[in-house]
């Protein structure tokens, strides 16, 4: 697929930076035109994302992450959170359903989440050296009147 538009962005582990990040893909994402509806979807998946890296590759202190998205043909939006951080050990168990290393306060369902709110995840990490979540989504045009 070609790029057609693309910006990374990289940032501290800072909880507040979060909903940076939530805003960026947001602003980024527009230029698609998608639904309200979709650019939740883009803003949830993201936030869990680097939620994930601030609570669980940097536990105890303030690492690295960057957000890179791109705009890909066929409307396609590309996100990738990267961190390098603590890693995953078993990248299948830290994705099934309520598995969390985060502690009561954690839910474990964060790539459920991103799973379902977009078309495609991929989760790459290695035990002290970080982790990698891919995922695209697909914002289809909608007919114009006028």
């Amino acid at each position: 697929m070609n790029i057609k538009n693309y910006i990374t962005l990289d940032f501290p582990s800072n909880s507040a930076n979060e909903a940076f990040a939530r805003a960026a893909a947001s602003a980024f994402a527009s230029q698609l035109d998608p639904t309200l509806e979709e650019l939740g979807d883009i803003k949830t998946a993201v936030s869990e994302a680097v939620t994930n890296c601030i609570v669980h590759a940097y536990p105890r202190e303030i690492g690295r992450i960057r957000l890179r998205l791109r705009i890909l043909d066929e409307e396609t939006l590309d996100i990738t959170v990267r961190d390098w951080g603590v890693g995953m050990e078993n990248v299948k168990q830290a994705m099934e359903p309520l598995f969390t290393t985060g502690g009561e306060e954690r839910s474990g369902m964060g790539f459920t989440i991103m799973q379902s709110f977009t078309d495609t995840l991929h989760v790459r990490s290695e035990k002290g050296k970080g982790t990698t979540v891919s995922m695209r989504r697909r914002i289809f045009r909608r007919s114009r009147i006028g």
